[in-house]
């Protein structure tokens, strides 16, 4: 072999195996200190694409779960709640039955009618006052209408009546807010049935513009015209909080009995996902319709008028009416009870999914301890004798100048 002094080839060599060593030990050492296998995309690009996607899964899964107990939270409530109103439900069938029977005094039915009404107050109490996350549980969401087959047989109100051209209609809200508190229809040609006032509220609830969320007919004031000559054209309903909805119109003739009507049933919907999941509600929603509760919902009142036990018949059509309600609570309380094992069932399978897929990210991703403190140790031994033996070839190359002394 030629001796040359222009080139260390021996060097060059040495240089390069040492330079590979440092970056091996050095990769080792990031895998050491963060515990990953994957730090980089260059480490594995195949690798760190299905793992980054197998951990936006398990976050989605995750979150899942948490919806899934919010979801049971909610529905164990209403639950609960009907369960009481069953007891309550109980209570009165025993008093029903006690006021059906003819040898009763008139004072104690008056005392158990005064019970009956108390429990069916309690009943209206609970389903305006269950929450959840500060959202009534019972509260209908279906929307509101007014419901335009209400009229009587002098003055019906039907779909086709009309109203007089140019008249208008206002229905306030007092407990939406300040912007969303009125309505205003105005009767024009073409545009005056009380079908086309019907489908323009309805948009305005829809559209956000108007607030009414939900009212019903309140006790004495279905149909009733203000008291004074000044208020001759208000019609006041008690909405369900409580407070009062005005509907004020110019055309008193047509709209005389016209009612409002509240939303029978509030939608539980639970969303659960693993983010790749096709985004539609079949795939990726759990419903549960909670029906709204009150008397009225129950069948126990009419038209603003209470069921009553004032005498032995009054009793025994309550009775039946109890019955009903009892059968109906019952009806809610079973599929309620579905939608939690369900909700239930779901979170144990999201659960072993979060598992399985956790574990093959460690798979994927995670580095081996045991394997890498092995290279490591590898690279250490070779770093120390890349470095000697790039020092041997340096020396080697001296031994030129002997030839020239």
């Amino acid at each position: 072999m030629a001796i040359t002094v222009l080139n260390n080839i021996s060097d060059l060599t040495a240089e390069q195996a040492l330079g590979n060593t440092q970056m091996s030990l050095q990769k080792t050492l990031t895998q050491l200190s963060t515990g990953l296998k994957i730090n980089s995309g260059s480490d594995d690009a195949a690798g760190l694409s299905i793992a980054n996607g197998m951990t936006a899964n398990i976050a989605a899964l995750t979150q899942s779960q948490q919806n899934a107990s919010n979801g049971v939270g909610k529905l164990q409530t209403a639950d609960g709640a009907l369960s009481q109103v069953t007891t309550l439900l109980n209570r009165a069938v025993t008093i029903a039955t006690e006021g059906a029977s003819s040898g009763i005094t008139g004072s104690q039915s008056t005392a158990l009618n005064t019970e009956f009404q108390s429990i069916l107050s309690e009943v209206n109490q609970i389903g305006q006052t269950t929450n959840f996350n500060g959202q009534n549980v019972f509260a209908g969401n279906t929307g509101t209408a007014f419901d335009t087959t209400s009229g009587t047989a002098a003055n019906p109100l039907t779909l086709s009546s009309t109203l007089a051209v140019g008249s208008v209609t206002t229905i306030t809200d007092p407990t939406a807010a300040a912007a969303k508190q009125s309505f205003t229809f105005t009767a024009t040609a073409g545009n005056n049935t009380v079908a086309d006032l019907n489908t323009a509220i309805a948009a305005a609830v829809t559209a956000g513009t108007f607030g009414a969320a939900a009212f019903t007919v309140g006790s004495g004031t279905q149909g009733t015209v203000g008291a004074t000559a000044a208020d001759t054209n208000n019609l006041e309903f008690a909405a369900t909080s409580g407070d009062s909805l005005t509907v004020t119109t110019t055309d008193n003739t047509t709209l005389a009995s016209l009612n409002a009507s509240v939303g029978a049933t509030n939608s539980n919907t639970v969303f659960i996902s693993d983010s790749s999941t096709a985004n539609s509600a079949a795939n990726t929603q759990i419903n549960t319709s909670i029906n709204a509760l009150s008397a009225t919902t129950l069948g126990l009142s009419a038209a603003g008028v209470n069921q009553n036990l004032s005498s032995a018949s009054a009793s025994q059509t309550a009775l039946t009416a109890i019955n009903a309600a009892i059968t109906n609570v019952s009806a809610q309380r079973g599929t309620i009870g579905a939608s939690v094992n369900r909700l239930n069932a779901a979170t144990t399978v999201m659960s072993d999914q979060v598992t399985n897929l956790q574990s093959a990210v460690n798979s994927l991703q995670n580095a081996d301890i045991g394997t890498t403190v092995a290279n490591m140790t590898q690279y250490n031994v070779l770093e120390s004798t890349g470095m000697a033996a790039l020092q041997q070839a340096n020396q080697a190359q001296q031994a030129v100048l002997k030839l020239v002394q």
